[in-house]
């Protein structure tokens, strides 16, 4: 039904007092999208022949709670502008429409949303994980298990290369799908205007990838600097990414800005201005990040981020930022599958590679993404794609929502709930050595190639074995079954008898068992420069440790740029770290021990050109 329609019988009814038509979204289930829309009329598309530049509209709905949910609308082509929406409940709805067109403006209206069986949207949850907006039928809290694949021009790809590659991964249980909204190849947007039926095509595969259970990881725009190539004022970026809300915030979508931030002059303030246009336009609140070369975490403290977001395997990154940032980790780029296609860069892997990486990824606690050399169908039942069908299917039978990394192990990595379940990534098979809260325990050794596994029994509080073989990596999960599910018969969704919290980092102070050898003077962004940590206090838990060495020029707000990992090397200062130079920068260094303990130390240095 058209809105124009509904309007005139606004205007009637005080005439025929007969009853109102029906909303459209009257019987809409709730977190299904329905569309209100609007016509222009002859004297309004004289005045805006421009709609997307010039026509203002906005409606909010009011729930049968009283929650009050406010979306854009958006232009679609010719005199035709939308307004989508999703209820969030059952019941009886009222809204109230807003706009410069006086026709328009202060109508209201009201509907009746159907009850539905989805578990609604997404948000962050237990500090580091994920859990749905609705409790299901018998009230319990549901977790969500964020499982990636990346497909980059699915926009654009041929239409039945899309529907293979989405029939595939949802077959292969992924719960999103990464694209672009814009490529630098063009095409979105026309003479200051998108274009409507590239739009329209990419609604359809939106609600596709949706219908197939796959949340639709929108970036904004791919490619250096595209985005502020397009818009260069604030204005036009605004008046975008609200275009791009009204669209898609009714449909299950999280939004990563661009796919590389620093990869834009004065990347940060940038991000926080579009990211705060998405946080106050978004009323539904999908995640929202952007995508990063390394990571996007320092951006976090500037309050529109609710997730941070990796595109490096990088193992001490990841592991140590875990330690320190209270949201959930994503990584974007564990590196590509070369399933036949061939590598055309550093990154791309073999399957075995790329299993080791998803599962250490896992260890830091990371949600994987997967991502292919090649592009289409044939491409689709990888190795690699397997191994993600397995990880989902081993992770959905635990308490993945309560893991988090455990230290007390040796000869392999793990997560934990202690006293529930250990799950240990043993990637060189060997001797392991792992210590659990006294209880008896079901033992299995699952091989994470294709999720088979061998069960035992175990009864103590250390535990020795090895895996049934040498051949492969192997995933060693003890657990408490009967435990585990009664635990799921719980209204708790987190059973601590304490919240998670971050540890306090021992900072700057006589117990931190390291120092700063390198670097002892000026750096330059002309020549890489070495660096160095000594270890002045030798432990067992000293023998192995993690190092992030990082840097901050506070003075020109870029915030802070991972400088290197490891121990020793040479590193090179990020240009995009200040904007002018010479400068000088906060230099610091975490070290993360086999304890899993966090230390800290800072200093000073300048950084000429």
């Amino acid at each position: 039904m058209k809105f124009a329609a509904t309007l005139l019988t606004f205007a009637s009814l005080a005439r025929s007092q007969g009853p109102p038509p029906p909303s459209p979204c009257s019987n809409t289930p709730a977190y299904s999208p329905c569309e209100i829309i609007f016509e222009l009329g002859d004297a309004e598309a004289k005045a805006h022949p421009n709609p997307y530049l010039t026509v203002e509209l906005k409606v909010e709905f009011r729930s049968p709670r009283h929650r009050t949910l406010a979306l854009p609308g958006f232009w679609d082509g010719g005199r035709r502008m939308v307004v989508r929406f999703s209820p969030t409940e059952a019941g009886d709805w009222d809204y109230h429409v807003t706009s410069n067109i006086a026709a328009w403006n202060d109508k209201t209206g009201s509907f009746t949303a159907a009850s539905s069986e989805s578990p609604g949207f997404i948000h962050a949850e237990n500090m580091h994980h994920w859990a749905y907006s609705e409790k299901t039928s018998t009230g319990l809290y549901q977790a969500h298990l964020w499982m990636g694949a990346t497909e980059l021009l699915f926009a654009t790809m041929d239409d039945a290369a899309f529907r293979a590659i989405a029939d595939a991964r949802g077959a292969q249980k992924f719960t999103h799908l990464r694209g672009l909204v814009m490529t630098p190849l063009g095409g979105a947007f026309q003479a200051d205007a998108p274009n409507a039926a590239y739009f329209q095509q990419l609604d359809g595969r939106v609600r596709y990838l949706n219908q197939k259970g796959l949340m639709a990881d929108l970036i904004l725009a791919g490619g250096p600097g595209y985005l502020s190539k397009l818009f260069p004022t604030w204005e036009q970026r605004r008046r975008f990414v609200r275009y791009v809300v009204g669209r898609y915030a009714a449909m299950n979508v999280t939004w990563q800005i661009v796919d590389a931030f620093e990869d834009y002059a004065d990347g940060r303030a940038l991000l926080k201005e579009i990211g705060t246009v998405l946080k106050e336009s978004d009323p539904y609140q999908h995640p929202r990040s952007t995508g990063a070369h390394l990571t996007s975490s320092p951006l976090v403290d500037d309050g529109w981020m609710n997730y941070a977001a990796y595109g490096t395997a990088d193992d001490q990154l990841g592991a140590i930022e875990h330690q320190v940032f209270a949201v959930p980790f994503v990584n974007l780029d564990l590196g590509r599958e070369d399933s036949g296609a061939g590598k055309s860069g550093p990154n791309d892997v073999d399957a075995a590679a790329f299993r080791h990486r998803l599962w250490n990824a896992t260890m830091d606690g990371q949600s994987p993404t997967y991502a292919n050399t090649g592009s289409g169908a044939q491409y689709a039942n990888s190795p690699g794609a397997k191994a993600m069908t397995a990880w989902f299917e081993f992770f959905s039978d635990t308490r993945y929502w309560e893991l988090e990394p455990y230290f007390d192990v040796d000869g392999g990595r793990a997560l934990s709930l202690e006293g529930v379940e250990y799950v240990v990534y043993v990637e060189k098979p060997g001797p392991v050595e792992l210590s659990v809260v006294k209880h008896g325990y079901d033992v299995f050794w699952v091989n994470p190639i294709d999720g088979e596994s061998i069960r035992k029994k175990y009864s103590g509080e250390h535990f020795t074995g090895e895996p049934p073989d040498r051949s492969h990596d192997w995933v060693l999960h003890v657990v408490r079954e009967s435990h585990m599910e009664s635990m799921g018969r719980s209204y708790k969704f987190d059973s601590r008898e304490y919240p998670m919290a971050l540890q306090e980092v021992e900072a700057n102070t006589p117990k931190v068992p390291f120092a700063i050898e390198q670097p002892a003077g000026d750096l330059s962004l002309s020549k890489p420069s070495p660096y160095a940590a000594k270890i002045t206090r030798e432990t067992r838990a000293t023998r192995s440790m993690m190092w992030l060495w990082m840097g901050e020029v506070a003075a020109d707000h870029q915030g802070y740029r991972v400088l290197a990992t490891g121990q020793k090397g040479t590193l090179e200062v990020p240009r995009g770290i200040a904007g002018r130079f010479p400068a000088l920068m906060h230099l610091r260094l975490y070290g993360l021990n086999a304890n899993g303990k966090l230390y800290e130390l800072d200093g000073a240095c300048q950084i000429n050109p």
